[in-house]
């Protein structure tokens, strides 16, 4: 977790300077007081909804505007709601269990600008919507 919360830490002072950047930094580098380990494997997967996602897509759709990524976002916390059904579905069907054996710092800079372009396409859909 410390790699990722200083990973986290470096984008957040670049082009990808957000307020989710620096939350997902600071969260990544604290402790639980209680157990020792990381804080953030002790918070529950499973996030709620406000209703702005939903009213943002529902939107786009009246308006004909494609928003892909704002409706993907919404549909993962609807499957995050569904916290029983995805236990049970984790301990049936289990994933690779693979260690990355590649070039590191490429990996990271590959990932870094993927989460950019994810950024540019959320913008240009929510400007899309406001004109």
């Amino acid at each position: 977790h410390a790699e990722m919360h200083d990973t986290f830490a470096e984008w957040n002072r670049g082009e990808l300077d957000s307020y989710l950047s620096e939350i997902t930094a600071d969260i990544l580098g604290k402790t639980d007081p209680e157990t020792g380990g990381p804080l953030v494997e002790m918070i529950l997967d499973q996030a709620g909804q406000k209703g702005t996602g939903k009213w943002t897509v529902e939107s786009a759709l009246d308006l004909g505007v494609p928003a892909p990524t704002i409706a993907e976002a919404v549909f993962a916390r609807c499957v995050s709601a569904l916290k029983q059904e995805r236990s049970v579905a984790a301990s049936r069907l289990r994933g690779p269990q693979t260690t990355f054996a590649g070039d590191r710092a490429k990996f990271l800079e590959a990932l870094r600008r993927a989460l950019y372009a994810s950024k540019i396409c959320s913008y240009a859909q929510g400007f899309g919507l406001m004109r």
